[in-house]
């Protein structure tokens, strides 16, 4: 269920993106956010809301909060990884690695529930694992942004 709504994800990403709505930094700055925000506000501000504001306090609370951050940082890879892919300039030998970055990034939490239920990882373990993965799939995401986008001096042309 989870993979058929990361491919409704990225399909509606994909169609935030190709409209015009300005250059592309801050196409992907606009899905990326609006895109966490809407998911933030249908999945995660109801249990934060009612839970935190009960009288016993829990640590599940600080962790939701904590993977809403991380999920708005997955969002702005996304935007940013489907605007590379889809942009006309990019070198083509550089779109097997932006696709499996992509893919990566949509069967994240997939894999991550698989190691937790095989291997019987705490949930703050989980989490330190998808804060390293995120981390490490933005900085990739951000050196080909920078060496693909900025540096081309065709790039400006394009936007």
């Amino acid at each position: 269920m989870k993979g058929a709504v990361e491919l409704f994800d990225i399909v509606g990403l994909f169609v935030v993106l190709s409209q015009n709505i300005g250059k592309g930094d801050l196409k992907i700055l606009i899905a990326g956010v609006g895109w966490s925000m809407a998911e933030m506000l249908t999945m995660r501000l109801l249990p934060l809301w009612v839970g935190a504001r009960g009288i016993e306090f829990s640590w599940k609370y600080i962790q939701l909060s904590f993977e809403a951050n991380i999920s708005l940082v997955h969002h702005i890879i996304m935007a940013a990884l489907i605007w590379m892919w889809t942009r006309h300039n990019v070198d083509k030998s550089v779109q097997p690695l932006t696709i499996s970055l992509l893919l990566a990034m949509s069967w994240k939490m997939i894999l991550l529930q698989l190691v937790s239920t095989m291997f019987q990882v705490s949930t703050i373990a989980i989490l330190g694992i998808n804060v390293l993965s995120t981390i490490l799939v933005g900085f990739i995401t951000t050196q080909l942004y920078i060496n693909l986008c900025l540096n081309d001096r065709t790039w400006s042309k394009y936007n």
